[in-house]
């Protein structure tokens, strides 16, 4: 044999050491085909690439979410938390002060997406006789705290409660106070994004008051969302240049967009994330969650596992809990509990409060994010087929 030959050869077994090849003469097995789904079909979680399932972090243990069912917006947001005390207050106690995530959206000229003055009413008198701290309420937006609780009437909620002492705070209003969140962009380049000190204190209890509605970018938004997309820096007062916005960074396309809400979720859940409400007396569907049209859905929603309330909230709205991709990753990530065998729904039923949500127009197209990647090149890395069957050649 040659020098050049054997040296060939040699080089040939580093490679394949390298990159974990074998050569000919010894048991090999394929590597598995990527697994692909298409839109409209059935996605499973669990289902990853290979074995690559086995290393998910699902979440093993059990639930608790309350379905309350009841002609008062008020009462059943209450009845929906006072139905897992049991499981809010060790928590509760743990914290120095409450925040109250609220969910301002104006949508069709009319307040529905947002979060309704009794919706706050009713976390209020669950609050009031329960906790003696500091209570925040607020969102990020681009007008002063005073004003925004003003236009969607939540300051009148405060005269109500003097003993909580309930103040409005915006997150943007405190430019120079934040973290740091480390997502991608549209060309999976990594990006900073500026999340508000209050979304990753240690000190705060978040409640998170969501409204049940759809979405047109995600097909569904309700407490994990409501949490995630309030954290990110909004221009300073003043400006109103959107390219300026922190959030403009999660609205980079369908698959980074669900991937930078997972890793968002992923950063702040652990941290502060209390429970999570969501109000359907009044759901939204279709264009959501700006121009959607009301539902008289009369049901609430809570729990301290945030993926779990939503899973519910999706089985309420009659929505695939396999379509919302940034739900799906942060339950491969072990965030919470996904799997409606291992939630405990007290209170009503689902079967018996199910209602068919009118999806958004565009649907179709988010789902696109459960099928391979066709606006990049292919993988490189498959290659190595072809330097295997190279060097089998040469043995």
């Amino acid at each position: 044999m040659s020098a050049t030959r054997r040296s060939f050869f040699a080089r040939a077994a580093a490679i394949a050491t390298a990159q974990g090849l074998v050569l000919k003469g010894q048991q090999t097995t394929p590597p598995a085909a990527p697994v692909t789904h298409a839109p409209g079909k059935q996605y499973d979680p669990r289902m990853g690439t290979g074995n690559a399932d086995k290393y998910f972090k699902y979440f093993d243990g059990r639930s608790k979410v309350s379905l309350i069912k009841g002609d008062s917006r008020r009462k059943n947001i209450y009845d929906s938390l006072v139905a897992i005390d049991d499981q809010i207050r060790p928590a509760l106690k743990a914290k120095k002060y409450v925040f109250v995530k609220l969910n301002g959206v104006e949508a069709a000229g009319r307040l529905l997406g947002s979060t309704q003055p009794d919706a706050l009413q009713g976390i209020f008198d669950y609050l009031a006789p329960r906790f003696k701290g500091p209570v925040l309420v607020g969102d990020s937006g681009d007008i002063p705290g005073q004003q925004a609780a003003s236009k969607y009437g939540w300051d009148k909620v405060f005269a109500e409660f003097k003993s909580l002492n309930p103040k409005f705070e915006v997150s943007n209003e405190e430019q120079n106070k934040y973290g740091l969140l480390y997502g991608i962009d549209y060309d999976l380049h990594v990006i900073p994004i500026r999340l508000g000190a209050r979304f990753v204190d240690p000190d705060a209890f978040f409640i998170s008051a969501a409204v049940l509605k759809t979405h047109n970018m995600v097909v569904a938004t309700m407490s994990v969302k409501n949490m995630v997309m309030g954290a990110p820096l909004a221009p300073a007062l003043g400006n109103n240049n959107y390219a300026d916005s922190e959030k403009r960074k999660f609205h980079v396309g369908i698959r980074s967009g669900n991937y930078n809400m997972f890793l968002a979720a992923q950063k702040m859940l652990p941290i502060n994330w209390g429970v999570g409400v969501v109000d359907g007396y009044e759901g939204m569907e279709g264009n959501g969650p700006m121009s959607g049209t009301p539902v008289g859905h009369r049901i609430a929603l809570a729990s301290t596992d945030f993926l779990a309330v939503d899973r519910v909230g999706l089985a309420c709205m009659e929505i695939d809990a396999s379509w919302p991709g940034y739900l799906n990753y942060a339950y491969q990530a072990g965030l919470g509990q996904y799997d409606l065998n291992k939630i405990d729904v007290v209170g009503a039923k689902i079967a018996d409060v199910q209602k068919k949500y009118r999806l958004h127009a565009d649907t179709d197209r988010m789902l696109e994010w459960r099928g391979p990647m066709q606006d990049l090149p292919s993988n490189l890395g498959r290659n190595r087929r072809r330097e295997e069957e190279d060097l089998s050649a040469y043995a």
